[in-house]
C-alpha cells in the first residue's frame, strides 16, 4: 500500500515513494510512503498560511475538543499503534506501547491547556491607563521530527502548536513515516480544518530545506542531529524566524561509592541500553567512584549478558535492533574507535544473527576509559556505554560537566548532601537522582543546555514560550 501526504485537507500522492523497512526483518516492507516534492511543500505551507487566521480565532473549546478526540483515539488504538511503531523503528513492544500512551496523554494534556491560557491585567504607571498582556499564536509552525520517537516527539510538537492556535506543516524522519502518517490520519479524521495540519514526507534536502527557508513559516521546531540543527539555526536566523532545537547529548550517570549498586545497575541498564540506546537522553558516560568501579562493571556486565536482543515484536525481547544499516555501521565504527583508543571492551559489541535478517547488535560496555576519548566526547546513539573511574565526588562532577552537551545527567547515591549539590551544580537541563537519565514526564519542561538545545523548552506549560508571541495592549480607561 502507498501512503500519501496530507496537504490542505486531502491526501496527495507524491512523484515517488520510499519503502518503510522493518529493522527486525529487512524482508518485511511495511508500506510505500510518498515523498513530497518542493512544489507540494509549497502547497502545504500556502494551505497552512491560508488557514491560520480562522484557526487562531477558534474558541479554546473547539481546539480542546479536537485535541481530546485525537488523544482518545491514540489511547484506544494503543496496541495497534505500538505494533506499527515497534515494526518500523525497532523498539520492543512494551517500549512502543509506553511511547504511544505518552503521545495520547500529551494530546489530552494540551486539550486542557487550551482552556488554561491566561493573560495579565496590570496598572499602568500613568493614571487612567490599563495594560493587558496576552499571548497570540505564532502563525505557521514547521516541525521536523526524528526517527527514534516516531509518535511521541511529533505529538509533543503538534499538540501545543494546535492548542495555541497555530497551523502546522510537519516533516517526519524518512526512516519512520508510518507512525507519523497514522497520527496525521487521526488528526484529519478528528476534524482538523483543511490546512490546519499538513504532513509532508520525504528527504530533508527537499522538504526540510523548503520549510526552513520559506518566509511564510513563522517558526521551526527541530529534533535531530547537531550538524542539521546548527544548519537550520543559521538559515532561520537569516530571516529572523523563531527556532527551537533539540540536538543530542553525551549524558553522564554518576555512581558514588555509597550508592546502592543494584539501583545503579538498573539505572545504567535502562538509561544506557534500553530502546537500543537510541535516545538523546541515554547515559552513555558512566562515571563511577573507584572503590566501587570494578563491582559496578561486573554487575552491569552480568545484567547485559541476560538481555534478549531479538525481534522487537517477539515476546521476551528486551532490546530490539538498531534502526538501520547506517546507524549499525556508525555503532560498529565507534566500538572499533574505542578499542583503538585503549578502552577495554568488557562485553558485547558484536553483530548478531537471528531467525530473520535484521540490524542486531549486542549491547557494548567499555571500561578503563578516559573522558577525553572520542567514545566519551561524541554522541554514538546506540547501545554503547563507557565507564570512567574517578577518585571522588568532586572529580565526578567535573567530569560530568566536561562535555559540549548538557541535556540531562544523573547521580546514584544515598547521600542527600551529594544529591543536592549535584542537582544544583550539574550543567544540564534535566537532572535525575537515583533514576535513569532516560524517562521524562510529559507535563513538565524538556530541554538542555550547551550544544544540546537552543530556544524555549518543550512540553508542559513552558511550551507556550515557543508556540506563542506576547502582545502588550494599553487602553485609556474612561
Amino acid at each position: 500500500m502507498t501512503y500519501a501526504n496530507l496537504i490542505a485537507g486531502a491526501f496527495v500522492h507524491g512523484s515517488d515513494a520510499v519503502a518503510n523497512v522493518n529493522p527486525s526483518d529487512i524482508s518485511d516492507i511495511i508500506g510505500q510512503y510518498d515523498r513530497a516534492s518542493a512544489a507540494q511543500v509549497d502547497d502545504a505551507i500556502a494551505a497552512a498560511r491560508a488557514a491560520a487566521p480562522a484557526w487562531a480565532r477558534t474558541t479554546p473549546q473547539v481546539r480542546a475538543d479536537m485535541l481530546d478526540k485525537i488523544g482518545s483515539e491514540i489511547l484506544a488504538r494503543r496496541a495497534e499503534l505500538a505494533d506499527l511503531l515497534a515494526r518500523e523503528e525497532g523498539k520492543t513492544l512494551p517500549e512502543a506501547a509506553g511511547e504511544v500512551g505518552r503521545a495520547g496523554q500529551i494530546f489530552k494534556f494540551f486539550a486542557q491547556e487550551t482552556l488554561r491560557q491566561q493573560g495579565e491585567r496590570v496598572a499602568s504607571v500613568r493614571p487612567g491607563v490599563e495594560v493587558e498582556i496576552t499571548r497570540e499564536p505564532m502563525g505557521v509552525i514547521g516541525l521536523i521530527t526524528p526517527w527514534n520517537f516516531p509518535i511521541a516527539i511529533p505529538a509533543w510538537k503538534i499538540a501545543p502548536a494546535l492548542a495555541y492556535g497555530n497551523c502546522v506543516v510537519m516533516k517526519p524522519a524518512e526512516l519512520v513515516p508510518g507512525s507519523a502518517w497514522a497520527l496525521a490520519d487521526i488528526i484529519h479524521r478528528a476534524g482538523a480544518p483543511a490546512g490546519v495540519f499538513n504532513l509532508v514526507m520525504g528527504r530533508g534536502s527537499v522538504v526540510g530545506e523548503a520549510l526552513v527557508n520559506d518566509p511564510r513559516v513563522d517558526a521551526i521546531s527541530f529534533t535531530g542531529s547537531v550538524p542539521t540543527g546548527r544548519g537550520i539555526l543559521e538559515k532561520a536566523a537569516r530571516r529572523a524566524a523563531k527556532v527551537q532545537l533539540e540536538m543530542g547529548g553525551k549524558n553522564p550517570l554518576v555512581v558514588l561509592a555509597d550508592a546502592d549498586i543494584e539501583v545503579a545497575v538498573r539505572c545504567a541498564l535502562d538509561g544506557s541500553f534500553f530502546a537500543t540506546g537510541q535516545r538523546c537522553t541515554a547515559s552513555s558516560r558512566l562515571i563511577v567512584e573507584q572503590p566501587v568501579a570494578d563491582r559496578f562493571v561486573a554487575a552491569l556486565a552480568e545484567a547485559l549478558k541476560k538481555q534478549v536482543v531479538d525481534d522487537a515484536r517477539k515476546p521476551g525481547s528486551t532490546i530490539g535492533p538498531v534502526v538501520d544499516q547506517s546507524q549499525l555501521d556508525q555503532d560498529m565504527r565507534y566500538i572499533d574507535i574505542g578499542t583503538q583508543e585503549g578502552a577495554r571492551l568488557v562485553v558485547g559489541g558484536e553483530r548478531l544473527n537471528r531467525d530473520k535478517s535484521g540490524y542486531y547488535l549486542s549491547p557494548a560496555l567499555f571500561a578503563d576509559t578516559r573522558n577525553d576519548m572520542r567514545i566519551n566526547r561524541e554522541e554514538i546513539f546506540g547501545p554503547v556505554a563507557a565507564v570512567i573511574a574517578v577518585k571522588n565526588y568532586d572529580e565526578a562532577l567535573a567530569t560530568a560537566n566536561d562535555t559540549g552537551f548538557g541535556l540531562c545527567s544523573g547521580i546514584v547515591t544515598t547521600s542527600l548532601k551529594h544529591a543536592a549539590h549535584f542537582r544544583r551544580n550539574s550543567e544540564s537541563g534535566m537532572v535525575m537522582v537515583n533514576l535513569p537519565t532516560a524517562g521524562v514526564d510529559y507535563h513538565v519542561p524538556f530541554g538542555g543546555r550547551k550544544g544540546s538545545s537552543y530556544g524555549p523548552r518543550e512540553q508542559g506549560r513552558y511550551a507556550a514560550e515557543f508556540y506563542t508571541q506576547v502582545k502588550t495592549a494599553y487602553v485609556l480607561a474612561g
